[in-house]
C-alpha cells in the first residue's frame, strides 16, 4: 500500500509540476516576459525533478 502512495504522490508532482510549466509563450509580434517568471522556470521544474525522484523510490521501495 505505502509503495503505491507513494507512486501516485510522484505522478501528482509530475503533473502539477508540467501545469505550473505552462502558460502563453512569446511570439514574433508580441513579447510575453511571463517566460522568464520564478514559478516558470525555479519552483515547476524542481518540483517534476522532485516526482522523478520519488517515483524511482516508489518504484525501488522494498516490503
Amino acid at each position: 500500500m505505502k509503495k503505491t502512495l507513494i507512486i501516485i504522490t510522484a505522478t501528482l508532482f509530475i503533473i502539477v509540476g508540467f501545469i505550473l510549466m505552462s502558460g502563453p509563450g512569446s511570439t514574433m509580434e508580441t513579447f510575453c516576459p511571463d517566460i522568464f517568471s520564478t514559478r516558470r522556470i525555479v519552483i515547476a521544474p524542481n518540483l517534476c525533478l522532485a516526482g522523478y525522484l520519488l517515483m524511482m523510490v516508489g518504484i525501488l521501495w522494498r516490503k
